[in-house]
């Protein structure tokens, strides 16, 4: 998770949500990413995507069963779609995203019986940092607003 948190401060460092995720299987880290939809002005350029778009790439499969995927947010039913889509074992994020989160907090993708696929969840870990990160960020965007 550390590395995942790590991506989540490079994020913050380019003025994007501070969300970061890697992809690790057999102890190696196949793919990292962070997010990047404001620098990008794409809705999909999200951390998990990211990840799994660079893991791809390493492994050369579209598939990635056995693996990790480690996020400082739970993921958004786009990116739980695309991990299931991917065949990842588990996934493992720090805090609840309770507007948007698809795995826990407004559906169950990863772990719904109606799919093919099921990956195995943990939510915790790393929480307070990821928490600290994202209201530190919100908080110095409502400053800035509030200063415009």
């Amino acid at each position: 998770m550390e590395l995942a948190l790590e991506q989540a401060r490079r994020a913050e460092a380019l003025d994007e949500v501070p969300i970061g995720a890697v992809v690790v299987r057999d102890g190696r880290v196949l793919g990292r990413g962070h997010n990047r939809t404001r620098s990008r002005r794409d809705a999909t350029a999200h951390a998990e995507l990211a990840a799994l778009r660079m893991a791809f790439r390493v492994t050369g499969d579209a598939r990635l069963p056995g693996a990790t995927v480690y996020t400082t947010v739970e993921p958004c039913f786009m990116c739980a779609g695309a991990l299931s889509h991917a065949r990842v074992a588990r996934v493992v994020w720090g805090v609840r995203d309770e507007k948007f989160g698809g795995c826990a907090s407004l559906g169950n993708v990863l772990g719904d019986a109606r799919l093919n696929h099921r990956a195995e969840v943990e939510e915790g870990v790393g929480a307070d940092e990821a928490r600290d990160l994202l209201q530190r960020f919100f908080r110095n965007k409502r400053r800035e607003s509030r200063e415009a």
